[in-house]
């Protein structure tokens, strides 16, 4: 089983990133955190690296529905959706598969949430 969903697109970076946040807020999701891993490593370890960008996505209905289930949830949260640039130009974005991710936690109805927010992700990509 893959741990996350993929698609390249034919478009810029910064275009790419403004087609995810809103594919993601079609979804009812919110962008709570941003990393921008280029500018992080230039920063941090001075080393240049590729445009990777990492969006920390939520849907507040389903963060509530998955914290009651499972109070330890939010280690696994928010969901991340990564933006990255590769050497020939083109852009891929790829979700977490939140199924795979909730695989070792023992629990029906966190399940049923994550499946629907495996859904609503794969949308996401699939739309963009």
């Amino acid at each position: 089983m893959s741990y996350y969903f993929s698609k390249t697109l034919n478009t810029d970076f910064d275009t790419a990133i403004a087609k995810v946040t809103d594919e993601l807020k079609k979804e009812g999701f919110g962008v709570l955190t941003e990393i921008d891993v280029k500018e992080t490593f230039k920063k941090k370890l001075d080393v240049d690296f590729r445009k990777y960008r990492i969006l920390g996505a939520c849907n507040p209905t389903f963060a509530f529905e998955a914290i009651k289930s499972e109070d330890k949830v939010g280690t696994m949260l928010p969901c991340n959706v990564i933006v990255q640039e590769h050497e020939d130009g083109k852009i891929e974005v790829s979700a977490v598969d939140p199924i795979a991710s909730m695989m070792a936690i023992k629990n029906d109805s966190l399940g049923e949430v994550a499946s629907s927010v495996s859904d609503k992700l794969r949308r996401v990509i699939e739309n963009l």
